[in-house]
């Protein structure tokens, strides 16, 4: 539901008008075909390629200087991917995940992984671990989905082994295709607001597949952690409750989050959710921080 009702306001949103480039037309007509720039941007070196997400979000650019660079819809650079000389080609997976690209030079065809970093917005959500920590792990979950609940343990050990330098954030992403877990979502919410967040979020994880087919579970659960439960209800079906479940699905959807669980680590997104991983990926975001710090 959100989703169609992003979409239908997107429709009546008018997209940002630019201006045009030199000697192009901001609008007119030719024959039966009419036009109106909606976009426009400069590029910092010459073009040779390009191909945009099927989502409109990002614009891969084949450069002359041997550069894949990547900008939003609104022109900004994110970044660039050298690339070789004789790279004349490219193309991209619909959501900008993967990059593909032909050297007529050397004859060969490559394909690269690609993800983007993000910047998160963390206020109000509920912390596990020291609040100052330099490293944060935000993590987008649903309490109904299995493949969360087996993450579960893997970022508990990664806590477990790093209690002064990393924090967990939580964020909620019910998906549609589990039943409960948008009301699940809301139960957590409304468990934060007596202080009891991770208590929940801790015994919803621990309900087994058939636990979940009972309607009255998520009232049991709340009982079982000793919650007000008349404020509990309250809050559950509060519109502060939905606002704030509403916050989270939006950030997801801004950072590109199509899953879950998926998690960030110091807002690069996490590939392998594996404790080798995650630990490689913090130590090079604290190497990161002491590099920062002793440059300054």
């Amino acid at each position: 539901m959100l989703k169609k009702l992003l979409c239908c306001a997107l429709l009546f949103v008018p997209a940002p008008l630019l201006a045009a480039g030199p000697g192009q037309p901001q609008e007119g007509s030719n024959g039966d075909v009419n036009w109106k720039v909606q976009k426009s941007w400069s590029i910092p070196a010459k073009s040779l390629d390009f191909v945009q997400t099927l989502d409109e979000k990002k614009v891969f650019v084949l450069t002359n200087d041997s550069k894949v660079r990547v900008f939003t819809a609104d022109g900004r650079e994110l970044g660039a991917v050298p690339v070789s000389s004789g790279v004349s080609a490219i193309d991209i997976a619909p959501r900008g995940e993967m990059l593909y690209l032909m050297d007529s030079q050397g004859k060969r065809y490559s394909a690269l992984s690609i993800s983007i970093n993000q910047k998160l917005d963390v206020s109000g959500a509920p912390v596990r671990g020291k609040a100052d920590a330099p490293v944060t792990i935000v993590e987008f979950s649903d309490f109904q989905c299995p493949f969360c609940i087996q993450t579960v343990p893997v970022v508990e050990a990664v806590l477990a082994a790093h209690p002064d330098t990393v924090r967990l954030i939580f964020k909620h992403m019910p998906l549609r295709m589990h039943p409960q877990a948008e009301s699940a979502a809301r139960a957590a919410i409304a468990a934060q607001k007596q202080g009891k967040f991770w208590e929940m979020h801790d015994a919803l994880f621990t309900l087994g597949e058939n636990d979940w087919g009972s309607e009255s579970v998520i009232e049991s659960t709340a009982k079982k952690i000793g919650l007000d439960m008349a404020r509990f209800t309250a809050d559950w079906n509060s519109e502060d409750t939905r606002m704030r479940l509403t916050k989270d699905m939006m950030d997801a959807q801004n950072a590109d989050v199509t899953g879950t669980p998926t998690l960030f680590i110091n807002g690069k997104p996490v590939e392998d959710r594996t404790k080798e991983v995650m630990t490689k990926m913090i130590a090079d975001a604290l190497a990161a921080k002491n590099s920062g710090a002793t440059e300054k």
